[in-house]
């Protein structure tokens, strides 16, 4: 996605050779125009498909989730770094943030999924594939079905994407990162 990738080169932040700042506009202030088009993109890819729900992880995958639950006019599920008093019937699972170096549980109301959801997955970033791990278990947790990934920004030179192809999904990511190394991003082709 052209928009995206000038987006990323013109307003992100490379801080080592894995870890790249978006906080301009997606991880922190949300360019909402951007955020329209992705919403617009991941729907056109997925046209075929008939979700009935899209789910993400709080709180930077919320914006895109969203804007493709606008567009694709299905209801949008973010799961929760922390339970808070008003769960009666929670499932929990642990995930592993890299970027932050620490675990983090995650939760959800069981009764947001049952057995006939088709479910999109959007997240903000596919690095290592441990936050799509962790919402892959809360959603089979609610006996549901994942039939699609969107992801805004994959790290390709990490492991994310073989772990989720290997486990035979749709995955479809906007901005594929090869390498960034000397300031410089190179794209996945």
């Amino acid at each position: 996605m052209k928009l995206l990738r000038e987006a990323i080169e013109k307003r992100g932040e490379i801080i080592n050779d894995s870890i790249l700042k978006v906080d301009s506009f997606l991880n922190h202030q949300i360019d909402c125009a951007l955020m329209e088009q992705i919403g617009i993109e991941f729907t056109n890819y997925f046209k075929d498909k008939h979700f009935t729900k899209i789910v993400t992880i709080e709180s930077s995958g919320i914006a895109p989730a969203v804007f493709a639950g606008l567009k694709m006019n299905l209801p949008v599920i973010f799961l929760k770094k922390s339970e808070p008093s008003t769960m009666k019937d929670p499932v929990y699972t642990e995930a592993f943030s890299f970027t932050k170096n620490r675990k983090y549980t995650l939760c959800m109301e069981r009764s947001c999924l049952n057995p006939e959801d088709s479910v999109l997955f959007i997240d903000d970033f596919l690095a290592n594939g441990q936050a799509f791990i962790s919402a892959e278990d809360l959603v089979h947790q609610c006996n549901a079905k994942i039939d699609g990934i969107g992801i805004v920004i994959e790290k390709s030179f990490q492991k994310g994407r073989q772990l989720i192809e290997e486990k035979g999904y749709d995955i479809y990511s906007l901005a594929r990162i090869q390498e960034m190394k000397d300031n410089k991003i190179v794209w996945t082709k």
